[in-house]
C-alpha cells in the first residue's frame, strides 16, 4: 500500500510538473505572438534586404538558370513584389499602365510612377498604389505590356498575412497560444527559402514565355478540383501506390533499376484511372496542375541545390551581408525533405499533390531520360507521357 502510494505521488508531481510547464510554455507563447506585426513596418519603398532579395534571384537565374533549364537564364525576368498598400515594378524601364492577370488577360492596375527618392542599386524602379485589397499581382506570374514578370509578396508583407490569415481562422484561444513564428521559420524564416520562391515564380514567367497555351490551361483547370474524386477508394489507393513507386524510383540504385519502377508507375497510373472512372478532364487535370506547378516546384528546389554545390556561383555582396542568409547550405538537405514530403501529399487534397508528384517525376526524368526537356514545353506532352516514353528506352 505504501508503494502504491508513493507511485501515486510521484505520478501527481509529475503531471502538476508537466501542466505548469505546458502553462509557462502558453504564456510565454501568448507574450511573444503580442509582439509579432500585424502589418508591413514599410509600406512605401523597398527596403534593403528586399531589394538584396530580388538581385539575388535575378542573378540566381542569369547565372545558374540555363543549367536547370535550357534557356531560362538568359531570360531575365522584371518582377513584381507587393505588399498591403503598394506594387513595387523592378527590371522594366519606362513600363506601360498596370498589369495583365493571367491567363485571362485581364487588365489591373494603374499607372507605374518611378520612385523620386529611392532606386534599385543605381536604377529606376516604380510602384503604383493598390486601392482595392483584393486586387494585387497574387504569388503567380503577369504580363506588363509584352513581357512576363514575377509577382510575388514582400518578404515581410508575406510573413505578416501568414500572421494574419491564421489569426483569422484559428479559434480564440487557439489562436492566441499558436506558435506563428515557429511555422514561418519552418516555411520561409531565411532568405533562401524566400529567394527560391521568387525563382519558382520566375519558371512561371517562362513557362508562359515559351508555353503560353499550356501555361493557360494548367490554370484554367483549377475549377475541377472541386469536382475531382479526392477519397474515392480506387483513386485514392492507386494514389499511394503510385506515389510510393516515385519513391522506390528516387531511391533505386542505377538507371535500370529506376527506368523500372518509373514503367511500374506508368501502368499504376493507367489502371487507377480505369478503376475510378476518372474523365478525360479530371486526367488533363492531373496531367496540367503537374505539368505547371511540379516544373515550377523542381526549379525552385533544383536551383538552389545547384548554387549550394556548382562550386563556381558567387552569391552577391549585398546579400551576403545579411544574417539570415546561410549561402545555400543546406538546399540539398531541404531538396531531400521536400522528397520525402511527398508521400504525404497523398492523403491531402488539393494542388499540392501536383506540386510534390510532378516535381518528383522531374527529378526521376533528369536519370532516366537526360533530354526530356526539349520535349517538355511540346503541345499535349506531359510529364506521365515522358516518363512512359522514357521507361520504355
Amino acid at each position: 500500500m505504501k508503494r502504491i502510494k508513493l507511485f501515486f505521488r510521484f505520478l501527481f508531481k509529475i503531471i502538476k510538473w508537466a501542466f505548469l510547464l505546458i502553462l509557462l510554455i502558453c504564456i510565454v507563447s501568448v507574450l511573444y505572438n503580442l509582439t509579432l506585426p500585424k502589418k508591413s513596418e514599410v509600406t512605401e519603398h523597398l527596403t534593403d534586404n528586399q531589394k538584396a532579395y530580388i538581385a539575388e534571384m535575378m542573378n540566381l537565374q542569369k547565372e545558374l538558370g540555363d543549367s536547370i533549364w535550357p534557356g531560362w537564364g538568359r531570360l531575365q525576368t522584371p518582377v513584381i513584389v507587393y505588399n498591403e498598400k503598394y506594387a513595387f515594378l523592378v527590371g522594366y524601364k519606362n513600363p506601360p499602365t498596370g498589369w495583365y492577370k493571367m491567363p485571362r488577360k485581364e487588365l489591373r492596375g494603374t499607372e507605374w510612377e518611378p520612385l523620386k527618392d529611392d532606386q534599385f542599386f543605381g536604377e529606376t524602379y516604380y510602384k503604383q498604389r493598390l486601392n482595392d485589397p483584393n486586387i494585387t499581382p497574387e504569388n503567380f506570374t503577369a504580363t506588363v505590356g509584352d513581357k512576363w514578370v514575377v509577382t510575388m509578396q514582400t518578404k515581410e508583407y508575406a510573413e505578416v498575412a501568414f500572421y494574419n490569415g491564421f489569426r483569422n481562422d484559428l479559434p480564440p484561444v487557439i489562436k492566441s497560444i499558436f506558435p506563428y513564428k515557429l511555422f514561418w521559420n519552418m516555411i520561409m524564416g531565411n532568405a533562401e527559402d524566400y529567394i527560391v520562391g521568387l525563382a519558382h515564380e520566375a519558371f512561371h514567367a517562362f513557362q508562359g514565355t515559351y508555353a503560353w497555351e499550356k501555361l493557360k490551361t494548367g490554370e484554367d483547370v483549377t475549377y475541377l478540383s472541386d469536382q475531382y474524386p479526392w477519397f474515392e477508394e480506387a483513386n485514392a489507393l492507386g494514389w499511394v501506390q503510385e506515389i510510393d513507386l516515385l519513391m522506390k524510383a528516387y531511391e533505386a540504385d542505377g538507371v535500370a533499376e529506376t527506368r523500372e519502377f518509373a514503367k511500374q508507375f506508368v501502368e499504376i497510373r493507367h489502371l487507377r484511372r480505369a478503376k475510378a472512372n476518372l474523365t478525360e478532364e479530371q486526367i488533363g487535370f492531373e496531367q496540367k496542375r503537374e505539368w505547371l506547378e511540379g516544373l515550377a516546384k523542381y526549379a525552385e528546389l533544383t536551383i538552389g541545390v545547384k548554387a549550394q554545390n556548382s562550386g563556381k556561383y558567387k552569391p552577391l555582396h549585398k546579400i551576403i551581408e545579411l544574417k539570415e542568409f546561410k549561402d545555400y547550405k543546406k538546399r540539398d538537405k531541404h531538396f531531400k525533405q521536400q522528397v520525402y514530403e511527398t508521400p504525404r501529399t497523398a492523403n491531402r487534397v488539393g494542388d499540392s499533390r501536383f506540386y510534390y508528384v510532378g516535381m518528383l517525376q522531374a527529378v526521376i526524368l533528369d536519370r532516366i531520360m537526360p533530354s526530356w526537356k526539349q520535349e517538355a514545353f511540346g503541345e499535349d506532352i506531359y510529364l506521365d507521357d515522358l516518363l512512359a516514353k522514357a521507361a520504355t528506352l
